[in-house]
């Protein structure tokens, strides 16, 4: 089976259209669409409906794409056992952060890496932590520095770097600016600033507000934790920010009996090799604590 056509079918059903693939994967449509017609007369069996100008995977479809991308980790695994061999330290690295840990955490170890390793190239990733994570699982990237999912999630290998507390935070106008004990149930009679649905931020956040958690006004949603300080400095809700982020613009809310913490950290494939490349990242930013 042509390793090619496996990397085409594997473009095609992520992308959801031939054309788009074509753009991710550097050919043309046409060679795109030959190399699958040739993978489904191999296969025996249709791999896509085309319905209109949507596409979609057929059962016959489905069952290979899981194979497909374990074949094609296989063989990026075995290149980089042999690569690794030689000691050289050189090739591509794809690496996936958050933009607040690339902002606050790794500017001094990527700055060290690049200046050390110059025959790597670096290629980083701006995405969520739950994307990273994802995209690392399915063996697109090699590694990620991000936000720790709050469980462990097979097949991900979490290293914890930094430990991150987290503070409730309000504008110096807001009225609990001025109240000395706070208890968490009085936050409930305000809007809440927090990070979006489903992220693991969001969910540590609400867990440490125990039964109280679904009772929670959230007024604003984003994913950018200097939003969300910008909006809460102005007054437009509570928030609860990194402690390393909290300046004379925010009071902190201290709440009785409440701690917030979160942990950064690496995420790796269990099952997957690691490059020279990868083990030096990961041993400078182990160097940073």
């Amino acid at each position: 089976m042509d390793i090619s056509a496996l990397q085409a079918f594997i473009a095609v059903a992520e992308a959801g259209s031939f054309s788009r693939a074509a753009e991710r994967i550097f050919l043309t449509q046409p060679a795109i669409s030959k190399r699958i017609a040739a993978l489904e007369q191999d296969i025996g069996a249709r791999l896509f409906d085309r319905v209109g100008r949507k596409i979609h995977l057929t059962p016959a479809g489905e069952a290979l794409l899981a194979r497909s991308r374990a074949v094609l980790g296989e063989l990026e695994d075995i290149k980089r056992d042999i690569t690794n061999l030689s000691g050289t330290i050189a090739g591509e690295l794809s690496v996936a952060t958050s933009h607040h840990i690339g902002l606050h955490r790794l500017p001094g170890p990527l700055k060290r890496f690049h200046e050390t390793y110059t025959k790597v190239r670096l290629n980083l990733h701006f995405m969520d932590s739950e994307k990273a994570c994802r995209a690392v699982a399915k063996g697109d990237l090699e590694l990620a520095v991000v936000t720790l999912p709050p469980e462990s999630q097979a097949p991900l290998r979490l290293e914890k770097i930094w430990d991150d507390p987290l503070d409730i935070v309000v504008s110096p106008e807001h009225p609990l600016a001025r109240v000395k004990r706070v208890q968490a149930a009085m936050l409930l009679d305000y809007p809440a600033i927090l990070p979006g649905h489903g992220t693991y931020t969001r969910e540590i956040i609400l867990n440490a507000f125990g039964s109280l958690r679904d009772r929670i006004q959230v007024g604003m949603a984003t994913n950018y934790l200097e939003v969300l300080k910008m909006l809460a400095a102005i007054g437009l809700g509570w928030s609860a920010l990194p402690r390393t982020m909290i300046d004379e613009g925010l009071n902190v809310v201290q709440i009785e009996k409440m701690e917030i913490r979160r942990e950064l950290g690496i995420v790796t494939h269990e099952k997957r090799t690691l490059s020279n490349a990868g083990q030096a990242m990961i041993r400078i930013v182990r160097e940073t604590v």
